[in-house]
């Protein structure tokens, strides 16, 4: 084990370590620790029965302490180091009680990305995140480095630290919950966008976006940030880069970056100094819709250096995707359906929507993450020909669609029902051959479901059943 992990396990050997929440990212790191002579203590609201018996004997024979269910701690001031689940809110009084007070607060992905003997990629932002990560590892994995991919998307890399060389690439997706108390200073930053989102949370944009700033904000001269040119937000960051700074942009030509050519529909890179060089057509992306073409321009300008041209370009023609993201579920009778559960803001539902080339059946609402929905409606009015609506947002989505000047119901029929699964019976009966259905919420889906993922496998499964 490298010097500096075992360095960190030695100092946290016999001390009072406890985890705040029992899922994916923290099941192996618990084990780990445990099994490193740290003194565990394990807690979560579900009760043994509902996180299984069998895990929880085996968290148990490794010497590890639960209090589940009844049992989870008011007051978390006996432990002397507090893991924290990405979904736990930094802020909220609890957390700050035991801080404020001596105790050391982390989480998983801030001790990894301290310890992490390889170049790290850091990627966030409100849209695209995981597209762009995905393909920031599969373009270092084809160029031949052993990548681990990690954070929101992979698995938790922490478990994984004894195994990391430093010939190694590591690249992580991080959400606005892990950013907002960390000091990662990742060896390439990407700030795909920032637009609102997580508001319910973050109860305003100052602190959502000062999330994001984050994952630059400490970073070194020998470091690359990764900008969009087109979002006013990440566009206000620039003069903070400590390092390099490369720029894309849909809009036009960059200095120092990658950009998308209107005049031939072309994927460009840019260099200090030199002549612009074409590096592909937008048309040689499998994954489809203008979004995506931003999400391979940011993930160009993170590998530069270390991917060849070739590998970019083939990545481009192979790459199909990732789940729950503008995912064809199939083609039924000359339907077209397609998952992106993903689209939990509207602004993710509008890039959703822009990606095909005509109107469609779209299924949207869900939980209220008190976002506006006013961007979505002209998008609506002007791409969508029946709206499906149902979850908590229904009748507010309805009301702003219908309060914009461009609607006209006799082009978009909008329609209320109970739930998913009415809401697919229903499109199914008002489809045509030649038709596209798409299931774009512009909502988080914690009315119904615990993430978008279970959503985006329930309407599957509901589709496939058809």
């Amino acid at each position: 084990m490298d010097g500096k992990v075992g360095a960190f396990f030695e100092e946290l050997r016999g001390k009072r370590v406890w985890f705040v929440g029992i899922g994916v990212s923290h099941r192996q790191t618990i084990e780990l620790f445990a099994r490193r002579g740290v003194l565990v203590t394990a807690c979560d609201k579900r009760e043994r029965s509902a996180l299984g018996h069998e895990l929880c004997a085996h968290l148990e024979s490794l010497g590890v302490r639960l209090l589940l269910g009844q049992d989870y701690p008011a007051d978390f001031a006996p432990a002397q180091v507090l893991f924290r689940t990405p979904g736990m809110y930094y802020n909220q009084p609890a957390l700050q009680h035991y801080r404020t007070h001596g105790g050391v607060l982390t989480s998983e992905m801030e001790v990894f990305c301290g310890l992490c003997p390889c170049p790290l990629t850091a990627v966030t932002g409100s849209d695209g995140k995981t597209t762009t990560t995905a393909l920031i590892a599969e373009m270092l994995a084809a160029q031949g480095f052993r990548t681990h991919l990690g954070g929101n998307i992979g698995k938790a890399l922490l478990p994984a630290l004894p195994e990391l060389q430093p010939a190694d690439r590591a690249v992580v997706e991080l959400s606005s919950f892990q950013l907002i108390s960390m000091r990662c200073a990742p060896k390439v930053a990407v700030v795909t966008n920032v637009t609102p989102n997580h508001l319910d949370v973050h109860g305003g944009m100052e602190e959502y976006t000062e999330t994001k700033r984050n994952l630059l904000a400490h970073q070194d001269a020998f470091s690359a940030t990764v900008l969009n040119a087109d979002n006013p937000a990440t566009a206000s960051f620039v003069p903070q880069v400590r390092g390099q700074c490369l720029l894309f942009s849909m809009e036009g030509p960059v200095e120092n970056g990658a950009f998308y050519s209107t005049r031939d529909s072309g994927v460009y890179t840019a260099a200090h100094g030199q002549k612009p060089k074409k590096l592909m057509d937008a048309a040689d992306i499998r994954i489809p819709g203008l979004h995506n073409v931003a999400n391979y321009l940011a993930a160009i300008c993170a590998v530069r250096g270390a991917v060849d041209d070739d590998v970019i370009r083939g990545a481009a023609a192979s790459f199909s995707g990732v789940e729950h993201r503008i995912e064809l579920v199939r083609e039924l009778d000359g339907v077209c359906w397609y998952n992106d559960s993903i689209a939990t803001s509207p602004t993710r539902a509008i890039a959703g929507l822009n990606a095909f080339d005509r109107r469609i059946i779209m299924l949207a609402g869900g939980y209220d993450k008190k976002i506006p929905f006013e961007p979505l409606a002209p998008v609506v009015s002007e791409r969508v020909k029946v709206l499906i609506l149902c979850g908590a947002t229904a009748g507010k989505i309805q009301a702003v669609v219908q309060a914009d000047p461009a609607f006209d119901h006799k082009k978009t029929e909008i329609i209320q029902v109970e739930d998913l699964p009415e809401a697919v019976r229903t499109a199914r009966g008002l489809s045509r051959p030649g038709d596209i259905i798409s299931l774009s919420p512009a909502c988080a889906s914690f009315d119904k479901y615990p993430n978008f993922e279970a959503r985006g496998r329930h309407f599957k499964e509901l589709v496939n059943a058809l």
